[in-house]
């Protein structure tokens, strides 16, 4: 094998649960101020990756004032002491792996992706659907390079050829037998992963996986830090579903003071159709977006793209620049506009924004447009459990 086809390969040297590794799934939070206060509810108990990942965010090194730069160090014992208790090491192995639950079904391969290979046509192989906030990427490479270490996989779908991964995954899997981890997590989902080490069966998996493009379905930020940190090692799952979902992200207003009546008010003046309703069921397609604001329920009609806009238009794009930006005056970039995964609250929220699910067919057409899709707007599920399989990076 050619050094430029193993953009795609084993974990080298990496360390499997045991057991189960304390602590929640470290990727529930979508929002800094969640995980310092999950944080804070475990301030006595064992040492956990969500504390590993987020250091700075600990009751202990928010009372010393401590960066994450300073905390760095303290991140990388805890890291030790958790991977002394609850993993063993394995080295040149991928990890068949199998989600099946409530949200969707995703049969896949862990392994290592290099985020900056470029393939022969001179594009990225391994190519973002969203846009990403800066910040947090800084954030993230500054934690991957200072551990060395990935504890969560991102979520990596092929443009083409996902049923012939799903089927050979399906195939290892039953000559593996038993599984060396297998639980089912508090969304019900059951979690099912096996090691592969070295081998044809091995050579098979990424002979397949190297022949694919892969689209990002969650971790724009991951793939991104990976890239910054300059290693060359993603640690990924690469699904082709079965049956992947993709739902909502939301948006919600927080410190504007805006209410319902000012709300209606200006995305009247802006030109936009507005309706009161009763029903707060979210909506179900593209096209219209339904506000909860207090005691009120609104429905905002999106007008139909122009002529010079791209197709197929993504809500999110729409909202943060008709609804937000240009009728409210709120930077959608700033503070004051928040994403919002479907199934959770935002308390003291001027409003909240319900966004239909970007369908995957429009997902796969904005990358065949070489375009991306504004941050945080589609949830893919069902996504794999955090810190099963660390893996150096």
């Amino acid at each position: 094998m050619a050094a430029t086809d193993a953009w795609v390969r084993p974990v080298r040297r990496g360390w499997v649960v045991r057991d189960v590794a304390p602590g929640p799934d470290v990727d529930e939070f979508a929002e800094p101020e969640q995980v310092t206060a999950a944080l804070a509810a475990r301030a006595t108990g064992p040492v956990t990756l969500l504390a590993v990942q987020h250091p700075h965010r600990t009751p202990q090194a928010l009372a010393a004032g401590l960066g994450l730069p300073a905390a760095l160090p303290i991140a990388r014992a805890a890291l030790d002491r958790l991977r002394a208790d609850h993993y063993r090491p394995v080295a040149d192995v991928v990890a068949p792996y199998q989600i099946d639950g409530p949200d969707g079904t995703a049969h896949g391969v862990l392994c290592i992706v290099d985020p900056t290979s470029v393939g022969a046509d001179g594009v990225n192989r391994v190519r973002h659907t969203e846009e990403v906030y800066p910040e947090v990427v800084a954030e993230r490479a500054a934690m991957l390079d200072g551990l060395g270490c990935a504890t969560s996989a991102a979520l990596l779908v092929p443009a083409a050829g996902g049923a012939a991964l799903t089927d050979m995954v399906g195939r290892v899997c039953t000559e593996l037998g038993d599984p060396v981890v297998s639980l089912v997590d508090s969304s019900a989902r059951r979690h099912r992963m096996w090691l592969l080490g070295k081998g044809k069966q091995q050579d098979d998996l990424l002979d397949l996986l190297r022949g694919q493009s892969l689209l990002v379905a969650d971790g724009n930020h991951r793939v991104a830090a990976a890239a910054v940190a300059g290693r060359g090692s993603l640690l990924a799952l690469v699904t082709g579903g079965p049956r992947l979902q993709v739902g909502p992200i939301h948006r919600a207003l927080v410190g504007t003071g805006l209410h319902a009546d000012e709300l209606e008010r200006r995305w009247r003046a802006a030109g936009l159709a507005v309706h009161r309703l009763t029903d707060r069921t979210p909506a179900t397609r593209p096209g219209s977006v339904v506000v909860i604001a207090g005691g009120t329920t609104l429905r905002v009609d999106l007008p139909a793209p122009g002529s010079s806009d791209p197709v197929p238009r993504i809500d999110h794009a729409a909202v943060e620049h008709l609804l937000v930006r240009r009728a409210l005056g709120v930077d959608p970039d700033g503070p004051a506009l928040r994403p919002l995964p479907a199934g959770r609250t935002l308390p003291g929220a001027d409003a909240v924004l319900l966004l239909a699910p970007v369908p995957y067919r429009d997902v796969l057409a904005v990358h065949a447009a070489g375009r991306r899709m504004p941050r945080k707007a589609t949830y893919f599920t069902p996504k794999p459990r955090s810190g099963l399989l660390l893996a150096e990076t």
